[in-house]
């Protein structure tokens, strides 16, 4: 199921990368950089709620998830904060900040994707097997 939410958020991915090609001024790329962000977190929700309904009746770990999640967008905020910090004057800031959001968003997917794809038998693996 995993690859689904993938490929149902594929068509926004292409947008936002269409977008980034085609702006002219900081504007529009800090716009597209949004676009693009939030194309990322709306995937990432989507995969979230995909792992923590596989945790449905798992109330210990699933705390711990949401744990584990809430100080990881404080994390990605904060490293984000200081990736763009050389910007903090600047116009550009906004895109640079949006895109390490989008980067680190796309990474924590790839994370849940991995707990959702884990192999039968892979005891480092935190969910229960899927349908």
């Amino acid at each position: 199921m995993g690859v689904a939410v993938v490929l149902a958020f594929s068509p926004l991915m292409a947008v936002a990368e269409d977008c980034m090609d085609t702006a002219v001024s900081q504007t529009a790329m800090n716009g597209c950089a949004r676009q693009a962000y939030e194309a990322a977190d709306k995937q990432l929700n989507a995969v979230y709620r995909e792992v923590t309904g596989r945790l449905a009746d798992e109330v210990a770990a699933k705390q711990k998830l949401v744990a584990a999640q809430r100080s990881w967008i404080a994390f990605r905020d904060a490293e984000c904060d200081f990736a763009s910090s050389a910007l903090d004057e600047g116009s550009a800031r906004m895109m640079v900040d949006l895109g390490c959001l989008e980067t680190l968003t796309r990474k924590r997917i790839a994370d849940f994707q991995a707990y959702l794809d884990c192999p039968e038998g892979d005891l480092s693996c935190p969910l229960p097997r899927g349908d």
